[in-house]
């Protein structure tokens, strides 16, 4: 058994922050435990590399939902990384906040400190944007982001004209003063090569001798003293260790496996907990409770220009890419294939964008969902966009299916379940199309292949879209913030209702998911969580 001031579980995103804060001053020892290995691997580094970690269990949970209605019947890949950096080391990289009137959203939810001005000093102070800091940006913090607008495919062009044409603003910032509109997305790509949490907090911190990394660590539940937690449990190398915290138990390990080891620990509803044969040790019903997740369809076009197909589907043309990424760091394999996009109202009255548009310049039909390789696209020339809905209104759960602790828990997705996200599928089939109509992108289109001419109407929109729409793999908001026990899992401090010493800091204290991709805003929290800790 050994002693740290704090122990945080999870390795990943957020884990990663905290470790590094938590050990900066030098005066605390710090303990992270990380289920999964090392990230320096040639397939978490290489941008486009996450194509195949999809399908990696070295790197990935490989979790799948459970059977969903909303999507036909069909069970979802909910990937989840199982690695140092977690999600971060093995995402599409893009580096987007969120709106404004999300974190507004949160604080007026009843959690004072996490309106946008709360928030974005830790924004700013997390951040090494390349073009220096401003008002909205930061520069010198430790996470590298780069505009990759001079690097993108030339369809990216053809692309933001349209938007153009249909009077969608330019917006040269995305994490800047407004939100909405089409451009280039920003990456955590630094010359040529990923950059993550684990990259750019853990690593230079792991030269402190008060900070002590543990990778292929499964925690198995948190140690409780009454109700005051005192250390966690984890499996590795087939024995049992123990781990105490003199100060604090940091839950971040996810929007999946934070509740779930809250769950192994008897914190949660006492029906599930009792029905498995496990001791309530604290009732708290809102544990798993929550889920939110972007739920995305593409829709595919045979291209008459060259896209990102016709460079990577041959083998010569990979080869080439190779060769451009081993000398220069540059090219496709340099950077993600989610390439522009765009933020959009698509119904007059809206006060915010409620769809997230995607334009990816290369198609791969042939080999989608865990199969789904980006080197290996489409042997015709094809691009695709995609939508989600910002903000759905859907909720699911994530709950334990037995007590032992490697079993996978339930994700119940519950996709489509309100009029609103019904809604939004409609809005989005007419957006897509209306885009792939409008000139300049209509000269470049031979055809749409998929879903095709025959799906038109809403009914035929909807069914199409049970059948192939998939998450984004943003799940979050099973812990979620909250002043009460009775509709929340934390405080606004993150601290666990009702245990003391035990804080969640991770995508699952989300109230609601972020309008765009969530990394940006789960080290954001863990950045805020660190000086809450601090702070006592």
């Amino acid at each position: 058994m050994t002693e740290y001031d704090y122990v945080i579980v999870g390795g990943g995103s957020a884990g990663c922050v905290l470790a590094a804060r938590l050990s900066e001053d030098g005066r605390h020892r710090v303990l992270l435990l990380e289920a999964g290995g090392s990230d320096l691997s040639p397939w978490i580094q290489m941008p486009i590399g996450y194509g195949k970690t999809f399908n990696d269990p070295a790197f990935n949970w490989l979790y799948e939902t459970d059977p969903d209605a909303g999507l036909a019947g069909r069970a979802a890949l909910a990937p989840r990384g199982k690695v140092l950096g977690g999600s971060g080391s093995i995402n599409a990289m893009v580096f987007v906040r969120g709106q404004r009137g999300d974190f507004d959203d949160w604080a007026a939810a009843g959690n004072p400190g996490w309106a946008y001005r709360d928030v974005l000093p830790y924004f700013r102070r997390m951040e090494d944007y390349v073009h220096g800091a401003s008002e909205f940006r930061g520069a010198g913090g430790p996470l590298h982001v780069t505009d990759i607008s001079r690097d993108v495919h030339p369809l990216c062009a053809t692309f933001l004209q349209t938007c153009d044409s249909l009077s969608i603003p330019r917006n040269p910032d995305f994490n800047g003063a407004a939100g909405d509109g089409a451009g280039i997305w920003n990456m955590t790509i630094r010359n040529g090569l990923r950059v993550s949490t684990a990259t750019a907090y853990l690593r230079p911190a792991r030269r402190r001798t008060n900070l002590h990394v543990v990778t292929h660590a499964h925690a198995t539940r948190v140690v409780l003293e009454g109700r005051v937690a005192r250390g966690v449990e984890y499996r590795r190398d087939g024995a049992l260790h123990t781990a105490m915290a003199r100060r604090e138990v940091i839950l971040s390990a996810g929007a999946v496996n934070s509740p779930q080891l809250l769950q192994l620990s008897g914190i949660g509803d006492p029906a599930l907990l009792q029905s498995l044969g496990l001791a309530v040790r604290h009732a708290a019903p809102r544990v798993g409770q929550g889920l939110q997740d972007h739920l995305a369809v593409s829709y595919y076009y045979r291209s008459k220009v060259p896209t990102l197909n016709d460079e990577l589907s041959p083998l010569l043309g990979k080869l080439r890419a190779g060769i451009r990424y081993v000398l220069t760091r540059k090219g496709p394999l340099g950077m993600s294939v989610n390439q522009a996009g765009a933020f959009v109202r698509s119904r007059p009255g809206l006060e915010r964008p409620n769809l997230h548009i995607y334009f990816n310049p290369l198609s791969y039909t042939t080999a989608t969902g865990p199969r789904r390789k980006l080197t290996n696209p489409d042997p015709w020339s094809a691009f695709l966009l995609s939508f989600n809905t910002c903000r759905p209104t859907s909720r699911g759960s994530i709950a334990i299916r037995s007590a032992d602790p490697l079993a996978a828990p339930a994700i119940r997705t519950n996709y489509l379940s309100t009029d609103e996200d019904l809604a939004d599928v409609y809005d989005g089939a007419r957006f897509l199309r209306r885009l792939a109509a409008a000139a300049p992108l209509r000269d470049v289109v031979e055809r749409e292949y998929l879903p095709g001419p025959a799906v038109t109407d809403d009914e035929a929109v909807l069914a199409d879209f049970r059948a192939r729409a998939g998450s984004v793999y943003h799940l979050s908001c099973t812990c979620a913030m909250g002043p009460d026990a009775a509709h929340a899992v934390v405080d606004p401090q993150l601290r666990v209702h009702g245990v003391g010493q035990l804080r969640v800091a991770d995508a699952s204290v989300f109230p609601a998911v972020t309008s765009g991709n969530t990394n940006a805003a789960v080290i954001m929290v863990a950045e805020k969580a660190a000086d809450l800790i601090l702070a006592g």
